[in-house]
């Protein structure tokens, strides 16, 4: 099947998902052996004015945005700026203490440094500056000795990895993502931590789905130990300027053609960009750490900062998958057999419901596949 008819196949499922109201705006896009084959939107960026969904309308995307980060991580240790098993203490000095010593990358990669939660009278002004919270995470006491356990680090991630990076480059993060990742890729518009503040006015403004009072209560319920409600992400919280002007790496604000096209050069060359070889691609990629989440649950198979498996089968259907959902229905991740990178991104802000995102990557997956 060529990319016309698979363009057409997804434009139209688009379409209906928006003429059912079951979607309110979507974009999508794939890339097929860095050859993009699907670049594809419907519905409106925000309700309010009535502005449609363009290619590059960004979105606040929630963890989505945490494959950026670790993308970003393993494109400076190709490059030999950082090291995945030497202590993070050597660049962040401060943050040897209590424990933490011989704390890693690699554990941070794998939600396994064990400091999963921020504490319970987090607000979103603490949110927002950063010192504050890198100085509190450097000072802060593990849930246990890093490595020995794993629990999901909702948003300690993103401050974790991020400070190690300025810390290793002596540059801002969001200078050295468009620097070493976005820049390269021509995406440098369309993919970020904090969006500058001239162009808060392209993002789609989120909207609650229905019923979401009680889906949040839910996930709050799940996520209480991890971060209070004030920080978890919701349509409100995604919505305000200080949030979407911040790096808040734990998430991220992208277009779905911009991040599909990160984790294409992931895979391979795009546009003449590769962002990492192919010995870095196979240790990044494959599973690094399967284990129970001590607060959620649930076992989890990660990669390094990746979750493992496409969204809607699990790791062992579908073991060459690699990428990361995000709380409100988005998602992004690349297939090393297929050789296809993915991503999706809606305005609709639903936190127990992906059901758009997987029966569209499963139809670009299958169709490529075929």
């Amino acid at each position: 099947m060529n990319s016309s008819t698979l363009q057409h196949l997804v434009q139209d499922t688009i379409d209906e998902l928006i003429g059912s109201g079951a979607e309110s705006g979507l974009q999508v896009a794939a890339y097929h052996h860095g050859e993009l084959v699907v670049d594809a939107v419907g519905g409106l960026a925000d309700t309010g004015t009535k502005r449609p969904v363009t290619s590059d309308t960004p979105f606040y995307s929630a963890s989505t945005g945490k494959g950026v980060t670790a993308t970003l991580a393993h494109v400076l240790a190709d490059r030999g700026v950082l090291t995945y098993d030497a202590p993070i203490a050597d660049v962040w000095p401060e943050f040897g203490v209590r424990g933490k010593d011989k704390a890693t990358l690699r554990h941070v990669l794998t939600h396994s440094v064990g400091l999963p939660g921020v504490p319970s009278t987090t607000t979103v002004e603490d949110l927002t500056d950063w010192d504050r919270m890198t100085a509190q995470l450097a000072a802060a006491e593990p849930w246990w000795e890093p490595g020995t356990k794993m629990a999901y680090h909702a948003q300690t991630f993103g401050f974790l990895i991020g400070e190690v990076i300025r810390r290793a480059t002596g540059k801002p993060l969001g200078q050295v993502l468009a620097e070493e990742v976005t820049g390269p890729l021509g995406v440098a518009d369309e993919v970020y931590f904090g969006v500058p503040a001239t162009e808060v006015d392209r993002v789609a403004r989120l909207e609650d789905a229905e019923g979401i009072e009680e889906m949040m209560a839910m996930v709050g319920a799940m996520f209480e130990r991890l971060a209070p409600a004030a920080v978890t992400p919701s349509a409100a919280y995604a919505n305000r300027p200080e949030v979407l002007t911040a790096d808040i790496p734990a998430g991220g604000t992208v277009t779905a053609r911009g991040v599909a096209k990160v984790y294409a050069a992931l895979l391979g060359d795009v546009d003449g960009v590769r962002l990492v070889g192919p010995e870095r691609l196979a240790e990044i990629a494959g599973p690094a750490l399967v284990a129970p989440d001590e607060v959620l649950g649930h076992t989890e198979t990660w990669a390094l900062g990746y979750s493992v498996g496409r969204l809607g089968s699990t790791p062992e259907e579908t073991p060459d998958v690699f990428g990361m959902p995000g709380i409100g229905g988005s998602v992004a991740w690349a297939d090393r057999g297929l050789g296809v990178a993915f991503a999706l991104t809606r305005t609709r802000f639903d936190p127990t419901q992906s059901a758009s995102a997987v029966r569209i990557g499963e139809l670009v997956a299958r169709t490529l596949a075929g």
